[in-house]
């Protein structure tokens, strides 16, 4: 299969790394902004790499939530010792925003634009937390679409679980599973190799106290997660029917960056660079703002119709995990 197959001019990821994600407002990383983020990330890219760093064209971060993103993007670029040749760049599709930046990384490379890039997804929702929609113009909010964008998610995760039947019994479910996966590999090591470790300080909400700690592991994985626990926890959204979502079946609020640094083929075997993947394709559709979690359903058939694919020649799926009322569309 050509998808399989190896060319000089096939965009690979020779490198992968993140912070650990904790919970925003409660976690190690509460008190860290996303510019320190960043530049820890960065950095262990720059070191680990094995990589003049030089050679590192731009970087895209992608990022919905924190103001002035160009500064963030271009400033933590610098302060992570890259030179000032190395271009900084921000993309922003709200959730997918860190998917978006290592298109628009592929694709510079795809086109000849630069040689090697690096992509970064990063929020602090401690520090920038989401306060919604902005207030919109007339022409939008008497739009009888358009309005539906300034809804919070929680309520298009209800509209979906109305529409399609999802119950909160299948939510709690693959929401359990979900938790028991990640227990598994965390127990037994294996994000160990993507971690990066970072210093921080991190206040004492009781005290005021502050101390500086090293952050080196995910703080929001539940051991012991079953269905039958995850049912005794009480809609998030009693307001919205049918208030099948809760805070144990839809994903914690999150701070953390994730990197990875592309480049093609034949520029990675010159560098003896590590080939860890492929980067295939990419595709995007738009959906109606009221079930705005679907957009899978549509996107997967695309991209997989562009390949001459059909779904069962994928081994392995991965699935936005923001609502279980989402990814149970997505799966029936």
């Amino acid at each position: 299969m050509k998808l399989l197959g190896k060319s000089p001019d096939d965009i690979v990821i020779t490198l992968a790394l993140r912070t650990p994600l904790t919970k925003a407002r409660k976690g190690a990383l509460k008190d860290t902004q996303l510019d320190d983020l960043v530049i820890a990330l960065l950095t262990a890219v720059r070191e680990r790499s094995n990589l003049d760093s030089g050679l590192v064209e731009d970087v895209c971060l992608g990022n919905v939530l924190v103001p002035g993103q160009c500064w963030v993007a271009r400033s933590a670029v610098l302060a992570a010792g890259f030179p000032v040749r190395t271009a900084a760049s921000v993309v922003n599709r709200f959730c997918s925003s860190g998917l978006l930046a290592v298109q628009n990384i592929a694709n510079q490379i795809i086109t000849g634009s630069i040689e090697i890039g690096i992509a970064i997804g990063a929020e602090s929702m401690s520090t920038n937390p989401d306060d919604s929609a902005p207030e919109l113009s007339p022409n939008i909010m008497n739009h009888p679409i358009a309005k539906d964008d300034a809804m919070p998610m929680g309520w298009t995760s209800e509209n979906i679980a109305r529409q399609f039947n999802i119950t909160r019994q299948a939510q709690d479910a693959f929401a359990a599973s979900s938790f028991q996966k990640a227990e598994r590999a965390q127990k037994e090591g294996w994000f160990e190799d993507e971690i990066v470790p970072i210093s921080v300080n991190i206040k004492d909400p009781r005290t005021g106290d502050v101390k500086a700690i090293v952050v080196d592991r995910d703080d929001g994985i539940r051991y012991g997660t079953t269905a039958e626990s995850l049912a005794k926890i009480r809609p998030a959204f009693p307001n919205w029917k049918p208030s099948r979502t809760t805070g144990g079946n839809a994903s914690q609020v999150t701070d953390g960056a994730a990197a990875v640094l592309l480049m093609k083929r034949s520029r990675a075997q010159e560098l003896d660079q590590q080939i860890l993947g492929k980067f295939c394709g990419a595709t995007v559709v738009g959906v109606e703002p009221r079930i705005m979690g679907i957009g899978p359903t549509l996107a997967i058939p695309k991209i997989l119709a562009r390949f001459g694919l059909q779904k069962e020649d994928v081994d392995f799926y991965e699935l936005n995990e923001a609502f279980a009322s989402m990814v149970g569309q997505q799966t029936n």
